[in-house]
């Protein structure tokens, strides 16, 4: 019967072990090693050439086009969570569950699916077609096509992460600053953003994240078009299906760094929110 315990003891010792292995195993072939090969295709020549190759016109064009199309999605996509992360966990809304899956959509429906809806709708041949040509007006293959279709797969991070801080935060604050006469603007500047405020931070940085990166629903909607309408992950793809392979592991370094950046913030933040959950 001992002999049976220590048996079994033995096997399950190795079984967190083997799970640990595997698991960073997985890793190391999914992520890692990819992205080690990333940096040293990038500086495989030297610091120079990936220097010069950030220095190129149509990187720093898809750069800037990058950096307006976050500098505009960002802080619509702040506006509408927060108004929809108010309305949702202050007031009992009819459909609450449909309109939480509406705000989800995104998280579910493909990139690249999303920006055909767009074409759909906007293009010459879509819905708007017709009296936006017909005002001269053009939304597909320019900035505004760009800007909606990340604007939309970014949408529901600051909603998503705002809503559940709300809920947790309760209503007895700011219900109490009312009773004393604070008017709705200043409960929401003194009581309501300061309880939030890292949940929100959190939710902008994925925002951010997702919009400086996407791909797919940009690259249906823009026309990959170099210095018009290539932000900079189209300018990855297209940089490595010309063989300049140099430079597109040099963008896709900047975009790795950005994905770093993101991850420290996150880490940040979500210890300050711990900390705060703890006080």
């Amino acid at each position: 019967m001992t002999t049976d315990k220590s048996t079994n003891r033995q096997q399950k010792s190795w079984v967190p072990t083997v799970l640990i292995f595997v698991a960073i195993a997985y890793l190391a072939l999914v992520q890692y090693i990819p992205a080690l090969n990333v940096v040293i295709q990038a500086f495989k020549k030297g610091a120079t050439p990936f220097l010069s190759n950030l220095t190129q016109p149509e990187f720093l064009h898809a750069a800037g086009l990058t950096l307006i199309l976050a500098v505009i999605a960002v802080p619509v996509n702040t506006i509408f969570g927060l108004c929809a992360a108010w309305a949702i966990a202050r007031h009992k809304i009819p459909g609450r569950a449909i309109i939480l899956s509406i705000i989800d959509l995104p998280f579910s429906i493909s990139p690249v699916v999303a920006g055909l809806m767009i074409v759909l709708l906007y293009g010459r041949q879509g819905w708007f077609g017709p009296w936006l040509e017909a005002h001269n007006i053009q939304i597909v293959f320019s900035l505004p096509g760009m800007i909606l279709a990340t604007a939309f797969v970014s949408m529901p991070f600051v909603a998503r992460e705002v809503i559940p801080v709300l809920e947790e935060f309760g209503k007895e604050q700011e219900e109490a600053a009312k009773t004393l006469g604070a008017h709705d603007w200043q409960i929401f500047w003194r009581v309501t953003l300061p309880s939030i405020r890292w949940g929100l931070l959190y939710g902008v940085i994925l925002t951010n994240a997702r919009a400086m990166g996407e791909f797919g629903a940009v690259s249906v909607v823009s026309g990959n078009i170099a210095n018009k309408t290539q932000s900079l992950p189209l300018f990855v793809e297209e940089a490595y299906k010309q063989y300049e392979t140099e430079a597109a592991f040099s963008a896709a370094v900047l975009l790795g760094l950005l994905a770093v950046v993101t991850l420290v913030l996150k880490e940040i933040l979500e210890r300050k929110t711990q900390i705060k959950e703890v006080e």
